[in-house]
């Protein structure tokens, strides 16, 4: 029987855009490093609870990226350069979505393994 692949480790492959601040010397190219992390989801198997859990980090990481979007675009268009707005809006409100599913991850994990699993 052939082994499922848990698609989730793919991310850590991100990883490798830290190396890119060696030759640029570009500090902001080692926060790519974090995602390192995600190596870990290799070596789980993808049963119903894990994608269940994966299905809750994702929705309540789209509603964070929802949620900081549009306050943002309008703290960066008052206060910051206009120009340049949008971009740094949708940039900091997918990072706080990569924290959310990041950490709700890490919390529903931690239920599962203590036996909190059930709602």
């Amino acid at each position: 029987m052939r082994r499922k692949v848990n698609a989730l480790g793919f991310l850590s492959l991100v990883a490798l855009l830290g190396f890119l601040y060696f030759p640029t010397k570009n500090a902001g190219m080692l926060g790519f490093f974090g995602f390192a992390v995600y190596a870990r989801y290799f070596s789980v198997r993808p049963d119903e609870l894990f994608q269940r859990n994966m299905r809750r980090a994702a929705t309540a990481a789209l509603f964070a990226e929802f949620l900081c979007l549009v306050p943002l675009t309008y703290a960066f268009v008052l206060f910051g350069d206009r120009s340049r707005a949008l971009a740094q809006a949708f940039g900091l409100s997918f990072a706080a979505a990569i924290f959310v599913f990041t950490v709700a991850m890490q919390v529903l994990e931690w239920r599962e393994q203590r036996g909190l699993a059930h709602d």
